[in-house]
């Protein structure tokens, strides 16, 4: 089968059932207001280390209303990425149906707000990573509708619980992060294996 994604109904849930497993940034903003507001992306990697930049894809509308995240974050600079993982799983996906901009999605998916130390957005205590980020610049992508921002961050401060890091290295088997499919689909990262990178040498 050829695909033309400009006349191909339903490309969407054929592109997101490709680009698989994709990581999933549980973005945690506060609105100029003071209101916090926690969803999930999956439309998101990191994309350099020095400097540490990350980018994460948001539509610009949902069906009735902007979306807060990308407000936000338009708004005041500032947002926290927090990794999901197996434990919180179900608590991240209460956080995706469009509440209303009043509405602190923290409280809906029982999750505890924790004090960042250099941004004002709170970070998700339940999660044993979080990187607190400043807007480096949105990217218009789309227009009308379709709009979307994609948020380019830089990371300013990292927080990583003790018992999944030893030195320079994550253990993922602790860790358990959790990736997004297509539709209703998630994944487990538990099982995994290596191979080791070869060097050219002339």
């Amino acid at each position: 089968m050829k695909i033309d994604p400009k006349s191909f109904e339903g490309f969407n849930r054929v592109l997101t059932g490709v680009v698989v497993p994709r990581p999933i940034a549980f973005v945690s903003t506060r609105s100029k207001s003071g209101v916090a507001n926690l969803a999930p992306f999956s439309f998101y990697n990191a994309i350099s280390y020095d400097p540490p930049m990350i980018v994460v894809s948001a539509a610009r509308k949902a069906d009735w209303k902007e979306k807060d995240t990308l407000t936000n974050i338009e708004d005041t600079g500032e947002f926290v990425v927090n990794v999901v993982v197996d434990d919180i799983a179900e608590a991240m996906n209460t956080t995706a149906a469009e509440f209303p901009t009043d509405v602190d999605e923290f409280e809906i998916a029982g999750l505890t707000q924790a004090p960042s130390d250099i941004v004002a957005a709170p970070r998700v205590a339940e999660s044993p990573v979080n990187m607190e980020c400043r807007l480096d610049q949105v990217v218009t992508i789309g227009s009308g509708d379709k709009e979307h921002g994609l948020i380019i961050g830089e990371i300013v401060l990292m927080h990583v619980r003790d018992d999944i890091i030893s030195g320079h290295r994550i253990n993922h088997d602790v860790l358990k992060p959790v990736g997004r499919l297509a539709g209703n689909m998630y994944c487990y990262t538990h099982d995994s294996y290596q191979m080791v990178r070869p060097v050219y040498k002339p």
